[in-house]
């Protein structure tokens, strides 16, 4: 049976030894180096004969695989041997190279203490050894994964396969804008801002590159008043403002953007990823919309009665609804009743939450709405004041708050046969409220 297996690479030097039995020493490691990898002559002959010793080898790109002996042993038995064991690496970790056996040589001992038993083959099936031997081989990479992680590093395309294939070529473009507001008694604001995203889904054939126009205030005042020749691409849906132009704060775009166009001509120029994505988040806390006005009235009756009177006032186009509109007037901790009329909606009092929640399904622009309350107190001996927090508001509009508008959206697609006429485009503003509460 064999009695030893020895692993080499080109230059002869052994990776990879097992000796099964004491007839083989050192000096067939070196006499199968010098005679055959290192043989002047070509050696033609799978089968080595070197001082009564037989050399069974094979070559797998620059690797040799040698089982050696000395006694006379079945040849296609050790054919068959070697053959299998190069199967099993392959399927443990890919291509047979000095790399791969340098990095799995822990799992290639394991393999040979299941595959050979004193010399003797035993199971070399791949799928029965991978119930018992679970490790995971560790494969190099080729130059096309090398090439593929050096793209993703150097900034390249990597979020964005090749090959990819749609029968209808579709891009769904959301503006997702959120506006915090505080704003006093009387009217004035005392802070707010408006935090946006662009979220896209595209479903795009090829490698296209797509270019989003908007009406950041820089660009319309370097087009100045000429107007653009952009405007064929645009929607406006429900886009209430008459402001021409937007001033953005700050704003962070997803990798595939390229900032260097963005820098210099406020242009976004990018190659999108495959599906859903959030292609750029931005800031605003100038000139922006506020979709609603609360106007709080409270009046003390008294140590033991509250009047409250609430109205709130839409300001966006008639033609818009508001939806999903929810009014939080907080109430003081004794409360110990509360009577409710309300124009439109429901109200109701609850107590676990120390509030009045006034809710109303849709409100169209440039209408108002109010409530009025008769909250009845509990005597306390507490001297302090009530605190009077603020009136918070929940709502969806169907705009941008801080007036964004997409100016255009235009796709390009050289090498495949669609142009940007043949992309179906959808756009969509949706205003929330974020924190937006008014001090009574």
């Amino acid at each position: 049976m064999i009695g030893g297996l020895f692993i080499y690479n080109h230059k002869g030097e052994v990776l990879i030894s097992r000796v099964y039995r004491d007839d083989i020493g050192r000096n067939a490691v070196d006499a199968f180096r010098v005679n055959v990898i290192h043989a002047r002559q070509q050696v033609r002959s799978p089968v080595t004969n070197i001082a009564r010793t037989s050399f069974f080898h094979v070559k797998r790109s620059n690797i040799w695989l040698a089982a050696v002996t000395k006694q006379n042993v079945n040849a296609a038995m050790v054919f068959e041997f070697l053959y299998k064991m190069c199967d099993v690496m392959t399927a443990y970790f890919g291509k047979i190279s000095e790399e791969n056996i340098k990095n799995n040589f822990v799992l290639i001992y394991e393999l040979l203490d299941e595959i050979l038993d004193f010399g003797y083959p035993q199971n070399s099936e791949t799928g029965a050894l991978k119930t018992f031997i679970t490790q995971q081989g560790i494969k190099s990479q080729t130059k096309e994964e090398q090439s593929q992680i050096t793209s993703q590093v150097t900034g390249q395309i990597g979020w964005r396969r090749e090959g990819i294939k749609y029968r209808r070529n579709e891009l769904f473009l959301d503006v997702l804008e959120s506006v915090n507001l505080l704003m006093s008694p009387q009217g004035q604001v005392l802070s707010a801002h408006v935090s946006g995203r662009v979220v896209m889904k595209s479903y795009l054939s090829g490698m296209p590159e797509c270019k989003f126009g908007m009406n950041d205030k820089i660009v319309i005042d370097k087009q100045g008043k000429g107007g653009t020749t952009d405007d064929a691409g645009k929607s406006e849906l429900g886009g209430s403002s008459g402001k021409q132009s937007i001033a953005i704060d700050d704003c962070t775009f997803h990798q595939c953007v390229r900032l260097s166009k963005f820098d210099s001509e406020r242009s976004i120029s990018f190659i999108p990823p495959d599906g859903e994505y959030e292609l750029m988040r931005y800031r605003t806390t100038k000139d922006i919309i506020l979709p609603f006005r609360v106007i709080p009235l409270v009046r003390e009756v008294g140590r033991t009665k509250l009047e409250v009177k609430v109205v709130i006032k839409s300001n966006f186009k008639p033609s818009l609804l508001a939806q999903k509109i929810e009014v939080r007037i907080p109430t003081p901790l004794n409360t110990s009743g509360v009577q409710v009329i309300c124009m439109k909606g429901k109200a109701k009092y609850k107590a676990s939450e120390n509030a009045i929640v006034w809710k109303i399904k849709r409100m169209a622009g440039m209408k108002e709405s109010q409530i009025s309350a008769e909250i009845e107190l509990l005597p306390t001996n507490d001297k302090k004041k009530w605190a009077r927090p603020p009136i918070s508001m929940n709502f969806e509009v169907p705009f941008a708050p801080s007036g964004l508008k997409v100016r255009y959206l235009k796709v390009f697609e050289p090498k495949l046969n669609y142009s940007d006429h043949d992309v179906i485009k959808w756009v969509r503003y949706i205003g929330r409220s974020g924190i937006y509460e008014t001090r009574c």
